[in-house]
């Protein structure tokens, strides 16, 4: 019986870190999107080559945002506010992402419970479909998480 319930626990942690990794919005519409954001963005990978906008240093690069520790982008300095996000355990998710670009100071002021909190991001995504298309695109250009990866880190989190 301890294994069944075990099992059950495993697997509901499992499914919730696969849903915190789903990407529903449309990546072809969120590239057009994305030229808004490319003024103060960009996304380099790793070897630093540009995939998408304009080497942008106003705002930090968006590689590998999926399941990012937020204000944890190396030699960018951001908000006091944003960093003790990161640091309170906000790890970027659709969901998540979505809320912040559609109002940054407003979804750090709920997510820290200060109505003194303030980012740097002043640009808004004024429509969820942009915000979850833009999402989506800037995902399609990072590095993939496995389905496994995903299950041992909902295993940890359980054990935990």
């Amino acid at each position: 019986m301890k294994f069944i319930a075990t099992t059950g626990i495993f697997l509901l942690g499992a499914g919730q870190a696969l849903a915190a990794t789903e990407v529903t919005g449309d990546a072809a519409a969120g590239e057009a999107v994305f030229n808004q954001c490319s003024a103060c963005h960009v996304v380099a990978d790793d070897e630093g080559n540009t995939l998408a906008g304009r080497a942008g240093r106003t705002g930090p690069n968006l590689y590998g945002i999926q399941g990012r520790v937020a204000g944890t982008v190396e030699d960018f300095r951001y908000s006091d506010a944003m960093v003790e996000a990161g640091e309170a355990g906000l790890e970027w998710n659709e969901a998540d992402f979505v809320a912040y670009v559609q109002d940054p100071t407003g979804f750090l002021r709920e997510y820290l419970d200060d109505s003194r909190a303030r980012g740097k991001m002043a640009y808004k995504v004024r429509s969820e479909d942009d915000a979850k298309n833009v999402y989506a695109y800037i995902v399609s250009l990072g590095p993939e998480m496995e389905e496994g990866d995903a299950a041992d880190a909902a295993a940890e989190d359980s054990a935990s």
